[in-house]
């Protein structure tokens, strides 16, 4: 009798432990996958990149989801479409990494409530700390963690960027290198502020973990404000109001991506610093709810900001880098060249036609649409750089007039 429940102890254990090594990794497969168009299939059979692209300046990415998979950074994966090696491939100077801590079940564009949680299951089936199960603020403070550690298990090569030195200091070393001893930085951003929990005091804390960058939303609604993809779809809270002003004042970047198109409208209004759409595109180009009208455009390049143009079938209705141009090249018809960047939204549950080992393919794209060389570099990376550099900077401190 001992005998028989010993082995159907040990067969659990067995069965457990092949779940939660196997499991995210089959789960991952199916959400991020990387599907080349047919031309670019031909051309590029072995999948290497296809070439160093003639880019001015660096490239910078303003959205992806890495950090949300139970992957080592440092290691090039057979999965997902971001890691350190294959950023390094692509050349790729700066990644901004999300924290997704919230997705509703059966999730879609046009309308969710947030009684239900995707994230929770991720958690678990990951093995992550207990304390991330119950908590969407130490979900992002775990990955938080994350990347720091791979930054210091990387020996210099990957870098966290928490101030304007800090990216300068990044440049400097990348220009000084080559090839593969080009560093890489790594800048926190939150996918909605859900972990804040309704507790300003929390927007402290994720800053002191090293977060720079704030989605107000994602695919629903939260205390601060109403997503295009919840049920409201309501403009800022007062509460909403108090957390935007206070981003803004620390340094910490005000993203409207996924934000309802009344809450853009609110912080247009109230915005004294340069506003990122992270990641998205455009309804000129792809009529789809979570894209930006051309009025939009206009206000968030009226702030200083940029649009960060994805690469997946919801922002641009494609997966060719053609499409992917086209949305580039309309925002600069509407706003100007300087309004508008890359954001991939690679590892955020999407299918594309490359990783970011072949970023150099929308370089191509914009070229073949006609774009100069000095139009490429603001796209691909100068124009996320510039809006980075100063919006990262605590605004200075006033005190009572003498």
């Amino acid at each position: 009798m001992r005998s028989a429940v010993w082995w159907g102890v040990a067969a659990l254990a067995v069965l457990l432990a092949a779940f939660f090594s196997l499991a995210p990794g089959i789960v991952e497969r199916s959400m991020n996958r990387v599907v080349p168009t047919s031309e670019l299939a031909r051309r590029f059979p072995a999948g290497k990149p296809p070439f160093p692209a003639r880019i001015d300046g660096p490239v910078v990415d303003l959205h992806a989801d890495t950090l949300l998979w139970s992957r080592d950074l440092l290691t090039r994966a057979d999965r997902g479409q971001v890691d350190v090696p294959r950023l390094i491939e692509g050349d790729v100077a700066l990644q901004v990494f999300s924290s997704v801590t919230k997705t509703p079940r059966g999730q879609n564009y046009d309308s969710n409530d947030g009684d239900s949680d995707n994230i929770t299951a991720l958690t678990i089936a990951q093995l992550q700390p207990v304390r991330t199960w119950g908590s969407l603020l130490q979900r992002s403070m775990w990955h938080a963690t994350r990347l720091r550690r791979a930054s210091r298990a990387s020996a210099g090569q990957l870098r966290v960027i928490t101030s304007a030195a800090d990216l300068d200091t990044l440049l400097a070393a990348r220009a000084a290198g080559a090839g593969q001893s080009r560093p890489v930085g790594g800048l926190l951003a939150l996918e909605g502020l859900q972990p804040l929990e309704g507790d300003i005091a929390n927007l402290d804390r994720l800053y002191r973990a090293g977060y720079r960058m704030g989605g107000l939303t994602h695919f629903f609604d939260n205390d601060v404000a109403g997503s295009m993809h919840g049920r409201a779809k309501t403009g800022l809270t007062p509460f909403g109001r108090q957390v935007v002003a206070r981003m803004e004042a620390m340094g910490m970047i005000v993203d409207v991506a996924h934000a309802s198109h009344a809450a853009l409208a609110d912080v247009l209004a109230v915005a004294r610093r340069p506003v990122v759409s992270s990641h998205g595109g455009v309804q000129a180009t792809c009529r789809v709810n979570r894209n930006l009208t051309d009025a939009e455009v206009r206000g968030i390049a009226r702030t200083g900001g940029v649009v960060g143009i994805g690469y997946w079938p919801g922002a641009v209705c494609s997966t060719d880098p053609a499409a992917i141009a086209r949305a580039i090249v309309h925002v600069r018809d509407v706003a100007g060249i300087d309004h508008v960047a890359l954001g991939s939204d690679f590892d955020g549950a999407v299918t594309t036609g490359f990783d970011t080992a072949h970023v150099g393919l929308v370089a191509e794209a914009l070229a073949k649409a006609g774009m100069t060389r000095p139009e490429i570099a603001k796209v691909m990376g100068g124009n996320a750089l510039r809006v980075l550099r100063a919006g990262i900077q605590p605004l200075p401190r006033t005190g009572p007039a003498r």
